[in-house]
């Protein structure tokens, strides 16, 4: 089933942006001496030729805060009334890493929780923060994307290495109106659980705890199954955009801009077409941070050389399975 929700009331509009890449660049180079592999093998697959990892000592919170605090900065303010946190990858199981994350601003004592839908996690966040402001619990809303997928990969795994990045990225939402720039259109969003194993980590949850067995070799870690996911991902994001499209009232040759997860390059490839949105109109900086998880949306964003007033159609896909998308009319920020 999927859900198609239209803005009630006040819109949640785009105000500031921010990303934060950890330091250290891996490139297919460096890999290709660890494992079996190579840049062309790398870059035939997936089109992505570097990636940024963090350092022992840092985390999802440290690349979430930056991006926070880069986001503030860009929509010149210091305050947010609550912070969503899109990862799959927090730093401690429990508690949610959101509330570290809004000390570390000075927030104060605001609502912050985390939400896991994968890489379709940022457009959930999203949808959850526009609800924040429409329903009047917030003014102004921090919606985050990061992940540090580096820590949850088998390091024999050539495929999955050769995929993830970390990174972070982060909007400032503000009550608004909804012709305004910025302001946020319908949302789609959906969900086939019936297909969870085809993204997934084997272990460590209550599942795989409960039956008091051991974990399998290597269930700690990150498990795809590439072929399906291709095929999925192409649907689920055509088929949402579609839905969303209609509800805005847009047709496919009003789009300026295509921003989709940054999954690999053929997969943006392979939706451009589905779509017939030219391919110079797609969005990608997947060669130079790879697949970043939550934060690969808002990455794209600060990475895609916006305009104002372009028609911006924001679309993603992740594990759960999960998909979402919506729409934009460009604003005039700069990113931090």
């Amino acid at each position: 089933m999927s859900g198609s929700l239209m803005p009630a009331g006040p819109s949640a509009v785009v105000s500031g942006l921010g990303t934060c890449l950890p330091p250290r660049v891996v490139s297919n180079e460096e890999l290709s001496r660890q494992l079996d592999t190579s840049d062309e093998w790398i870059v035939r697959r997936t089109g992505i030729r570097r990636r940024h990892v963090i350092e022992p000592g840092s985390s999802t919170s440290v690349l979430a805060t930056e991006a926070g605090r880069r986001a503030l900065k860009s929509a010149q303010c210091d305050r947010a009334d609550a912070v969503v946190l899109a990862t799959s990858t927090p730093d401690r199981p429990c508690p949610a890493t959101a509330p570290e994350v809004a000390s570390a601003l000075g927030l104060g004592p605001v609502p912050a929780f985390d939400v896991a839908a994968v890489c379709a996690g940022f457009v959930y966040a999203l949808a959850t923060g526009a609800g924040l402001i429409s329903t009047g619990v917030a003014q102004r809303v921090l919606v985050i994307g990061a992940d540090t997928f580096s820590t949850i990969l088998d390091p024999e795994d050539r495929t999955t290495r050769a995929i993830f990045g970390d990174g972070a990225g982060a909007v400032v939402l503000r009550r608004g109106e909804p012709d305004e720039p910025g302001a946020l259109g319908p949302f789609d969003l959906g969900s086939d659980g019936e297909l969870a194993e085809l993204i997934m980590i084997p272990a460590g949850g209550s599942r795989q705890r409960a039956t008091g067995v051991p974990a399998a070799a290597g269930g700690e870690y990150f498990a795809m199954q590439g072929k399906p996911v291709f095929k999925q991902a192409v649907i689920r994001m055509s088929e949402s955009v579609r839905r969303v499209l209609a509800l805005a009232g847009w047709s496919v040759g009003q789009v300026d801009r295509l921003v989709a997860h940054q999954a690999n390059s053929r997969i943006l490839s392979a939706l451009a077409d589905h779509l017939t949105v030219p391919h110079d109109r797609v969005v990608s900086n997947i060669d130079r941070v790879g697949n970043t998880v939550a934060a690969s949306i808002p990455l794209a964003l600060a990475d895609g050389g916006l305009q104002p007033g372009e028609k911006v159609l924001i679309t993603s896909f992740g594990g759960g399975l999960s998909w979402g998308s919506t729409v934009l009319s460009w604003p005039d920020v700069i990113p931090g």
